[in-house]
């Protein structure tokens, strides 16, 4: 996140996290989805709902046990942040809309 968002030359790929399934890296990643959105922008309680997509994607990708990676990656793109998660074969994305 070298670059300020919203720049031309700022590249869509803002974040990657891979954080084990467990439950404590679960909060790590709702906790740092929330930074993020507050960089790009977002305001409470705005960014504070990224913490529930967060938990909302990981309920639907369903980690088979504690040992699982779940990657998720933040994007900046069209004016919104789109959050992807995988783990395994499993993936699901969300959009929350940036202030302009």
């Amino acid at each position: 996140m070298s670059q300020r968002p919203g720049t031309p030359e700022a590249p869509s790929l803002v974040l990657r996290l891979s954080v084990p399934a467990s439950d404590g890296f679960r909060s790590f990643a709702a906790d740092l989805a929330v930074k993020v959105a507050t960089y790009l922008g977002l305001e409470q309680p705005d960014a504070g709902s990224v913490a529930a997509t967060i938990a909302s994607l990981m309920e639907t990708i369903q980690p088979n046990d504690d040992l699982s990676e779940i990657t998720f990656e933040f994007h900046q793109r069209e004016g919104e942040l789109r959050i992807e998660a995988r783990c395994g074969s499993r993936s699901s994305e969300a959009r929350h809309p940036l202030p302009l």
